[in-house]
């Protein structure tokens, strides 16, 4: 297996490649949520096909009145015939590794609850406060699903209070 970085969103070649035949492979069309696309992201190649993937975007968020960059971290995708075979921990170590190098010193991402065990082991914490992200037209919405942020920096914190992302969520 290889790890390898592109720029860019998704072809959909590249799409049908990782999700394979499953319908709504992300489990968040029930959202009704529009999603950001990714500037760069980490994929994990068998054969030359993609069998798992995590999206990268540089973005800034306001908490209260402070806003700073964050490494949008997202579009996190193991291929359902290769789950459970830790590829999601090799790909996460990747896009953090790359994310380090990209200035900010936080890494932000959204999840299901039941995907949270595992970015907690990655070092993720969870945002308690509101969150609010943009979406189309200049529509605001709740995040409905867990934030989660991981210092990418010595001594970086996450600020109390609630969060706001401007740009759509990614």
């Amino acid at each position: 297996m290889e790890l390898v970085e592109l720029e860019g969103d998704h072809t959909a070649g590249e799409r049908a490649q990782l999700h394979d035949g499953e319908e709504n492979a992300f489990q968040s069309s029930h959202l009704g949520l529009y999603w950001e696309d990714h500037e760069r992201r980490l994929v994990l190649l068998d054969d030359g096909r993609m069998i798992a993937c995590a999206g990268l975007l540089v973005a800034d968020v306001t908490v209260l009145d402070s806003t700073f960059g964050v490494v949008g971290v997202g579009g996190v995708i193991v291929t359902h015939t290769r789950r459970g075979e830790g590829l999601a921990r090799r790909v996460m170590a990747g896009a953090l590794d790359r994310a380090a190098q990209l200035g900010p010193a936080h890494a932000l991402l959204f999840c299901r609850p039941d995907r949270a065990g595992l970015y907690a082991k990655l070092g993720f914490e969870h945002v308690r406060a509101p969150v609010e992200v943009g979406q189309p037209e200049g529509r605001r919405a709740a995040m409905p699903i867990d934030t989660m942020w991981r210092p990418l920096r010595d001594g970086a914190t996450w600020p109390p209070g609630p969060v706001s992302l401007p740009g759509l969520p990614f």
